[in-house]
């Protein structure tokens, strides 16, 4: 018998990705990357450092390009390969991604009246305009609604699909009129690929309405229309227009349309699995269950769990989340996250170039750090260079560099901004803990997770846990192309799939006992300075952290 593939379609914050996966094992036969033509590395920015804007003609044009490009790269790779062999495709995206539509589910910056307005295009993830929005949301929801905040950690984001929905309304009145109503792009994707976006046709996926959107089975999915009304009487009337139903990656939004089966070389009539957000399936393509912590380490830091539905679970504060089905249907689904990781590591090298190109290169700084002991710089970093998302949430609080000398070197600045994006991984990991959430073991994945061992290694000795590797350096796709075999009915249900389609390597990292030793120290400075600078906390606990930080150091560096 032929072999039987499925396609999974990654929409990631530059660029989509097709990879083409082999059902019976996970083995991913072929790939695709397309950038986005549209913006800075597809970005669509302003004078505004909140604002970040996607255009909708990237999503479609990738789509095409990456799946043509992918099919083309099986066919180098197997032989006998024919793209008929393709029974399923399965799609994730980033989000909060919400873009506004007409009434035929088109993106309304299609429409030349609003072709080159930012408000009228997708309002990417890291987009943070709508922090005022988001306090009006936490406020009114806390007061009225409580179960709403109980659901999404206590605090509404400036990341996600109401605030947004609503900044648009309060600054480009014209172009919220003009919308008929509002998708996440986790849900516009699929829909476009199979002829269903109109929103009497959409189907919309429960990972991106529960996480984002404070849509909940309990109270009759999205956020009753008189709350809506109360923060703006036209948010009450797009409640009206929006799916009352929402669905796990098992479930087939349709199938493939002719007419992207023309444009892409696929066979019409293929299923087509309900999307979800890429470190959702990225989750699921780690091996994620009960007791696995899989943490999707790039630009950002997304940090997925889940638990069985059936077993009590408290309310987590803090978390992005939790959700029935988001992640695999059966159990909840569990996020977390930080704002940025390898954004910092960049910000660095790309904005301040630290000893010039050569010198001030990740490589360079990377083998710098490398040669330093925990403590020995006598440096502390916050991870906030884009806020907080967990456990504070609070898209205003900005990163913060402590304990330089004029002797500080590029290299020990550097190690200070791991060692903080990883003590930010362990106030998220204690978080679960702290409300019954055990975490058994901890899988990494993602480009930082593949590509840079100091990382992993430091990140073992901070957490004092094993750091474990996905097998696939595709997770977030794999996950995709899981669903995509599901749908398609290739396996019987997602935990099937996942144990016959993926895998951990076999390299892991495991923490030295004598840094982890140093970076609990560390770490209770680090806490000090989480909870002053991000919590209502004034109580003068700063005043010795400055001296304790010198007193690491010079301890580390007598025992050289």
């Amino acid at each position: 018998m032929k072999a039987t593939y499925t396609i999974g379609l990654d929409y990631g914050t530059n660029s989509v990705r097709a990879v083409v996966v082999n059902i019976a094992n996970g083995h991913e036969v072929a790939t695709a990357v397309w950038n986005y033509g549209h913006g800075k590395d597809g970005v669509i920015l302003s004078r505004d450092p909140n604002l970040a804007r996607q255009h909708p003609a990237d999503y479609l044009a990738g789509a095409e390009a990456s799946i043509k490009g992918a099919l083309r790269s099986a066919r180098r790779s197997i032989k006998a390969f024919q793209p008929d062999q393709v029974i399923g495709i399965g799609v994730d995206t980033t989000g909060s991604t919400p873009l506004p539509v007409n009434d035929a589910g088109h993106p309304l910056a299609f429409d030349k009246r609003f072709a080159k307005n930012p408000a009228a295009m997708a309002w990417l993830w890291k987009d943070h305009t709508s922090v005022a929005e988001a306090g009006e949301i936490t406020a009114a929801a806390r007061e009225l609604r409580p179960q709403y905040l109980a659901k999404c950690g206590g605090t509404y984001s400036s990341e996600w699909f109401w605030s947004k929905i609503l900044h648009c309304l309060r600054t480009e009145p014209k172009v919220f009129d003009a919308a008929y109503s509002w998708v996440e792009l986790a849900d516009y994707a699929p829909a476009a690929l199979t002829g269903t976006e109109a929103p009497e046709k959409l189907t919309i996926g429960i990972c991106a309405a529960g996480h984002k959107a404070m849509y909940h089975e309990s109270w009759g999915g999205y956020p009753d229309e008189e709350f809506l009304s109360m923060l703006d009487p036209k948010l009450g009337i797009l409640r009206r227009r929006l799916r009352s139903r929402a669905y796990a990656v098992d479930r087939s939004v349709g199938t493939l349309s002719s007419a992207w089966a023309r444009k892409t070389g696929l066979k019409p009539g293929i299923p087509v699995a309900a999307g979800a957000f890429d470190a959702h399936t990225g989750a699921i393509g780690a091996g994620v269950g009960t007791g696995t912590l899989v943490k999707i380490i790039g630009t950002s830091t997304c940090d997925i769990t889940v638990w069985p539905n059936t077993d009590k679970l408290a309310d987590v504060p803090g978390l992005c989340g939790i959700v029935n089905g988001s992640v695999l249907p059966g159990y909840f689904g569990l996020e977390a996250g930080q704002s940025a990781v390898g954004d910092i590591f960049n910000w660095f090298v790309n904005y301040l170039q630290p000893g010039g190109r050569k010198l001030g290169s990740h490589t360079e700084l990377t083998r710098g750090a490398a040669r330093l002991r925990p403590g020995e710089s006598g440096l502390l970093a916050l991870d906030w260079n884009n806020g907080n998302r967990t456990i504070l949430v609070d898209q205003r609080l900005t990163g913060l560099l402590l304990g330089q000398t004029l002797y500080t070197t590029p290299s020990e600045i550097y190690r200070a901004l791991i060692e903080a994006t990883a003590f930010g991984a362990l106030t998220i990991i204690n978080r679960f803990e702290e409300y019954g959430v055990k975490v058994e073991q901890v899988v990494n994945c993602g480009g930082i997770a593949e590509k840079n061992p100091l990382v992993m290694q430091i990140y073992a000795d901070v957490t004092g846990r094993p750091m474990k590797l996905s097998r696939s350096a595709q997770t977030c796709a794999l996950g995709s192309a899981i669903a995509g075999a599901v749908v398609a009915g290739a396996h019987k249900d997602v935990p099937s799939a996942q144990s016959a389609m993926t895998g951990l390597k076999s390299r892991v990292f495991k923490p030295a006992p004598q840094a982890h030793a140093i970076y609990r120290s560390l770490y209770a400075l680090y806490r000090k300075l989480h909870d002053s600078f991000g919590t209502q906390q004034h109580d003068g606990s700063l005043y010795p952290v400055m001296k304790q930080l010198i007193e690491i150091r010079n301890q580390v560096r007598k025992g050289k």
